[in-house]
């Protein structure tokens, strides 16, 4: 359920599309399976380890919680903006939701 080898991330880059919000820039890529798939890059620029690890965390709480809504098929990588760290929770999942409703 996850995206890890720099393979798999530079072929959503690659063969897929690009899609912001004012909290995140999201890159999908159609993969065929039976569940989505997900990844997370998070730039150092955006702050220390502590910072990131906690925009990861939420990301990833997001995207647990609203599996459902969320559908198969595609291959995802979020890309969070600096606002990420400083936002409420459920503006960032309506942002989320607003972006993978066009999929």
């Amino acid at each position: 359920m996850r995206l890890v080898r720099k393979s798999e991330f530079d072929e959503v880059y690659r063969a897929g599309k690009r899609r912001s919000s004012s909290h995140f820039t999201v890159f999908v890529r159609a993969s065929g399976q039976p569940k989505s798939r997900f990844g997370f890059s998070i730039k150092k620029a955006l702050g220390g380890a502590v910072v990131r690890n906690r925009m990861r965390r939420r990301l990833r709480e997001i995207v647990r919680c609203h599996r459902q809504e969320i559908p198969p098929g595609w291959d995802i990588v979020i890309h969070p903006k600096s606002s990420v760290a400083k936002a409420p929770l459920p503006a960032l999942v309506a942002d989320f939701l607003r972006l993978m409703k066009g999929l």
